[in-house]
């Protein structure tokens, strides 16, 4: 989900430039990576719609959409009747909905595999299936990574394991980002793809949302629990999602399930990507993107390349710096919600 707009929420105002960059981004950078890679990554245009169920869910959508209009956002108050005729699927009777026209979707599985071909392509070398064991160092500077393949030198290397990124060995522990695993659990059902019960991506009350892709997979998601990387489906987990969903579009009801995850979001303590210097000649970070990873890719991809290629971050990414956490400026740990 490329949301840049519904998405923000108090506190993130330092984080919505990068985001909507990245947003304005999104589209060409679409088309270069599939022109690159020969693989369709699925971008779709359809805009966004948040949902409110009753009155309570009205009032504090209202609430969301005041201040995401008071920062300049591309969104539209719609009624019930505006909305279901947007998404005639929709339960009869909800009290309201947002539309944002500029929030779009990209699946990111085909976008992996564009990546990893156009990379290829291009050059490098993926070895997957391939841990990183440690950062080596020498002299304190980063020189290279240790894997089960051996020593692999560099010039400078990129922490951008995600949740994972304080499990690197090598790395001192003073310059470990501080990077948790926040879980979550998700679901898809079959859809016909020519005849979808949604084509807009929707949020629901509670912060779930419904993505419809292109080979009629919806997916319902997403639960967001400080479980560490417990890689469990849950009775309960699975019961808010499709109790959530049901509430909103009925039919889903009669719909397969095709397939159920967990997945674990990278968490920094303010919620907010790490893009820099680590502290560490030689070692840069590029982690900590939370719910954002994939809205960030064009963004994160200028950033750590400019930063690499001229060791200045650039003026959009400056409250992102990884040292913002040093001792004495680390700031407080933002609590997690029930789900994203």
């Amino acid at each position: 989900m490329l949301a840049a707009a519904v998405e923000t929420e108090p506190g993130e105002e330092p984080l919505l430039q990068l985001a909507l960059e990245s947003q304005r981004l999104w589209p060409e950078f679409a088309r270069e990576i599939e022109a690159a890679s020969g693989v369709s990554v699925d971008y779709r245009g359809e805009g966004t719609i948040v949902v409110a169920l009753n009155r309570d869910d009205a009032e504090q959508l209202r609430h969301s959409y005041e201040f995401q209009k008071g920062l300049g956002l591309d969104i539209s108050w719609l009624n019930g009747l505006e909305a279901r005729r947007l998404e005639p699927h929709f339960r009869p009777g909800i009290a309201a909905a947002v539309l944002s026209p500029g929030d779009h979707q990209v699946d990111n599985r085909c976008l992996a595999r564009a990546l990893a071909a156009a990379a290829r392509k291009a050059g490098a070398t993926i070895y997957e299936q391939c841990p990183v064991r440690a950062v080596a160092m020498t002299g304190g500077r980063a020189v290279g990574i240790e894997t089960e393949r051996g020593h692999e030198t560099a010039d400078i290397v990129v922490l951008a394991a995600g949740a994972w990124s304080r499990g690197i060995g090598g790395i001192p522990a003073e310059s470990l980002p501080p990077v948790r695993p926040l879980k979550g659990q998700m679901l898809a059902v079959k859809m016909d793809p020519a005849a979808p019960l949604l084509r807009h991506v929707v949020w629901l009350p509670r912060g779930l949302y419904l993505v419809p892709r292109n080979d009629g997979r919806l997916l319902v998601g997403a639960t967001v629990e400080e479980r560490g990387f417990d890689p469990s489906l849950t009775a309960g987990g699975l019961l808010t999602l499709l109790d959530g969903a049901w509430r909103a579009v009925p039919a889903i009801e009669e719909l397969p399930v095709v397939e159920s995850w967990v997945g674990f979001r990278p968490g920094s303590r303010d919620d907010a990507p790490m893009l820099g210097p680590s502290g560490i000649d030689g070692l840069v970070v590029a982690t900590g993107h939370h719910r954002n990873g994939i809205l960030l890719t064009p963004a994160t991809t200028a950033v750590m390349s400019e930063f690499i290629l001229s060791g200045r971050l650039p003026d959009i990414a400056a409250a992102l710096d990884p040292r913002r956490f040093a001792r004495g400026n680390a700031a407080p740990a933002r609590r997690a919600t029930a789900a994203q």
